[in-house]
């Protein structure tokens, strides 16, 4: 069973970065989609970005073009997401999520880790 663990959340001051993890019990290799997702408390869970493998670019909500980027590191099996210029906001849950290459859709879910900005 696949499995991602999130973390690197945390209580933050509007301005500062923040970097999340999302290690992978499994090569990241076998994953050919891989991205993050938030979700605020009754609200729907959106993207924030996602990395393919492949031809695919990279893809962003407009709300963190140009603040967030999303990388991995094949040698930790680690996927990763730079947070930078955080705005104010309540409570947010962070996910990771991969689709695997073999096992397709739905993918596979982290349990989450939470960011506020707060001052």
């Amino acid at each position: 069973q696949v499995q991602l663990v999130e973390s690197g959340g945390g209580l933050v001051q509007p301005g500062a970065s923040l970097r999340l993890s999302c290690v992978f019990s499994e090569s990241i290799l076998n994953f050919y989609r891989m991205g993050w997702y938030r979700q605020a408390p009754g609200k729907q869970r959106e993207l924030v970005a996602n990395i393919s493998s492949g031809i695919e670019r990279d893809n962003f909500a407009d709300s963190v073009k140009g603040r967030f980027t999303i990388s991995t590191d094949s040698a930790k099996n680690t996927m990763y997401l730079q947070m930078n210029h955080l705005r104010p906001e309540a409570p947010v849950t962070y996910y990771c999520h991969a689709v695997h290459t073999t096992w397709g859709v739905p993918g596979y879910w982290g349990q989450g880790t939470q960011v506020t900005v707060s001052s």
